[in-house]
């Protein structure tokens, strides 16, 4: 019996929990004094119990209620359950973060004035600048720079202008450029606000970033620019890339050219394009878009099948596998799906996209 009544009592503490976070998050003032009263049932007072409330990611009431612009619902939290500003969830965010994320202007306004800290950074870096950029939203951008957070915080993603112009955000990259953000900066894996703008095809973003200075021969992962834009065939974002120095005749790490890149994906365009930029391949005897396709083709193949020819003398000589930890097979994956896979495929797109988008996926709404 006194076992089936302390399951009867956790399930309706866990139901009051779920309640009083779901009244947060619509908004409903009377439900969440009712409820934050209903679950102080040993007397530790109102608020240390709110506070205390949280859900399987370790939201608070002040997170869902923030991620939904229930500014009304923050301020009852804040003022009167006494609900800390800057509580950080399972991911480091904070309810600034989530209404941020949402575009929620006015409630980010007040939980600003009400003391929240702009430069607090969730587990992989990003502010609520970051965030801003990502969704373009300048005014909310205005409000926190002039909180004084640095345009230059680094995220593991970048910084906000690889993420604005990631996103195709031309007014958020203008606005970063005008507080000086660098144009230069790189991610660990060397990508910069250019090359995000190329992987994303934003031609307007591209053309801001190049008349502040960008430099259009970056390299990340033994690609430039041009091997990216070759890749996704975007005509418009080539020729802005030429325009501006983009090199034709520079070779990724597999010695290919743009042209060929653009062969391999049979974009006979984009090989015509560059056909009379690029200096004769050798090897390649008929230097027309048929014969630069057909070439590049051959060579892909005979190199795949020395690929799988190689594979197979490695399986002979080591008959007997290593065990190793799962932790060690997550990492080992990981780096291949960077590097091997992707580089090697002449996937630039989705080499990019991995360095630059996996992480701001999670963000954006």
């Amino acid at each position: 019996m006194a076992a089936a009544a302390d399951a009867a009592a956790a399930l309706s503490a866990r139901s009051k929990v779920q309640a009083f976070l779901e009244a947060a998050r619509a908004g409903d003032l009377d439900s969440l004094n009712k409820l934050a009263a209903a679950l102080d049932e040993d007397g530790k007072g109102v608020a240390a119990v709110a506070a205390a409330v949280r859900d399987a990611n370790k939201r608070t009431a002040l997170h869902f209620a923030a991620r939904e612009g229930r500014t009304d619902a923050c301020d009852f939290l804040i003022t009167q359950l006494g609900l800390p500003i800057d509580p950080k969830d399972d991911d480091g965010e904070t309810p600034l973060i989530h209404a941020t994320r949402q575009g929620h202007l006015q409630t980010a306004s007040y939980l600003l004035q009400h003391g929240a800290d702009p430069s607090v950074a969730s587990s992989l870096g990003a502010t609520a600048l970051h965030h801003a950029a990502g969704i373009g939203n300048t005014d909310l951008m205005k409000l926190i720079i002039s909180n004084g957070v640095d345009v230059e915080s680094e995220s593991d993603a970048g910084t906000p202008l690889i993420w604005a112009a990631g996103h195709g955000q031309q007014e958020a990259v203008k606005l970063l450029l005008q507080h000086n953000a660098k144009t230069s900066t790189e991610t660990d894996d060397g990508i910069t606000p250019l090359l995000s703008a190329v992987a994303a095809g934003s031609l307007p973003c591209l053309e801001d970033l190049i008349q502040a200075g960008a430099n259009p021969n970056i390299r990340a992962g033994g690609a430039t620019p041009l091997h990216i834009a070759a890749d996704s065939g975007n005509v418009e974002v080539i020729n802005c890339l030429l325009k501006a120095g983009g090199d034709p005749n520079s070779c990724d790490d597999d010695g290919l050219k743009p042209i060929q890149v653009a062969a391999l994906r049979n974009n006979r365009e984009v090989v015509e394009l560059f056909l009379p930029l690029t200096s004769p391949i050798s090897g390649a005897s008929n230097w027309s878009v048929d014969g630069v396709i057909e070439y590049t083709k051959s060579v892909e193949e005979k190199a795949e099948v020395n690929e799988a020819t190689a594979r197979k003398a490695d399986r002979l000589e080591r008959p007997q596998l290593v065990e190793v930890s799962s932790e060690a097979k997550q990492r080992s994956l990981e780096a291949k799906a960077r590097g091997d896979v992707a580089y090697r495929n002449n996937d630039y797109l989705v080499a990019v996209d991995a360095y630059t988008q996996v992480r701001i996926s999670f963000f954006l709404p």
